[in-house]
């Protein structure tokens, strides 16, 4: 089985393909996994950061890169109904995705939908987990609501535009150029800001008349989190993914308090099974109809090889991307 490594933290060079002797078919599953034989592995921002030691996996996961492929289903566990042997299938994994096998519970295994070629596929769990587990669970966005989102223009950003405004939301985006904010309207905002060329508070006031938006779902971090707090609406609710902006904020607390704000956050990866089991089935029920029938389409950027690893995460670090990038395994 061949895979992707790296003995010490560092930039991408640190990476490289090593081989296993063993198969993963020929371990023992514990109750409700699979293994998957991996066609495409989608790259994401928690696996720059575990590259760069800042991210570890968590204890009992696989420490090889890679948290969500699209593959064929090669064993399943005694017990597991819901897939069988050759099945084909998505699914978010708790590491290992970049690697020809992986083992992955049934549970957070979901079908391709309708026409996606394996590529998109593998594009679409962490990324869809991410977006509604925070947004739609945790922050509560509802139709008729609205909601700010901060790098609309990426993987996870693309995907939140898409559900909000498929669940009926008024979607205001920023992004980083005027080239990223065209896109982020191609995907179905209502308004998106260049955030180097002008403050996005002004924008959002002005656009919901002085009222602010119901949800922010935040990217961010750092020095937008007060701005954030200036654009949330009375009772309304700030969900926090990801601090690209920097870990730290000096926030107004009183602006928290007066407007009686929820300020909510959290990581994927650590979450339990049967946390992550229950966003799977809501994703199947909600959003994966609307991905057979077309109404939602995430968009890919770029598919790399499996051997242009290093070069998939220079991509992804250089911040060019609009949409997801996807190795492709086999």
């Amino acid at each position: 089985m061949k895979y992707i490594t790296f003995t010490e933290p560092g930039s991408a060079e640190v990476m490289n393909i090593a081989q296993s002797q063993d198969d993963l078919i020929t371990q023992a599953l514990t109750s409700d996994q699979v293994v998957i034989n991996v066609h495409a592995a989608g790259v994401n921002g928690p696996d720059i950061k575990q590259r760069e030691g800042a991210y570890p996996a968590p204890k009992g996961a696989s420490p090889i890169l890679g948290l969500e492929v699209s593959g064929e289903i090669i064993a399943v566990a005694e017990g597991v109904s819901q897939w069988q042997v050759g099945d084909k299938v998505c699914a978010l994994v708790p590491g290992g995705g970049y690697a020809e096998q992986v083992v992955t519970f049934a549970s957070h295994c979901l079908p391709i939908p309708k026409g996606y070629s394996f590529e998109q596929a593998a594009a679409l769990p962490e990324t869809c987990f991410t977006v509604w587990g925070n947004m739609m669970i945790r922050a509560g966005l509802s139709k008729g609501e609205s909601v700010l989102i901060h790098g609309g223009s990426g993987g996870i950003g693309t995907t939140a535009i898409q559900i909000a405004k498929a669940m009926g939301a008024r979607v205001f985006v920023t992004s980083g150029s005027d080239e990223k904010c065209q896109y982020c309207l191609q995907q179905g905002a209502e308004l998106a800001i260049n955030y180097h060329t002008q403050d996005f508070v002004e924008p959002i006031l002005n656009v919901t008349n002085g009222q602010g938006v119901n949800v922010v779902f935040d990217i961010a971090g750092g020095d937008f989190v007060n701005k954030n707090l200036k654009v949330v609406a009375m009772d309304g609710r700030m969900v926090t993914v990801a601090m690209q902006r920097g870990i730290r904020a000096e926030v107004d607390i009183f602006r928290l308090m007066a407007k009686r704000i929820s300020w909510t956050g959290s990581t994927l990866r650590p979450q339990s099974v049967e946390a992550k089991a229950d966003i799977a089935a809501a994703l199947r029920a909600q959003i994966w109809p609307l991905l057979d029938s077309g109404s939602i389409n995430i968009k890919l950027d770029k598919i790399f090889a499996f051997e242009e690893v290093i070069a998939a995460h220079q991509y992804m670090e250089s911040g060019q991307h609009q949409g997801k990038i996807v190795l492709k395994v086999i």
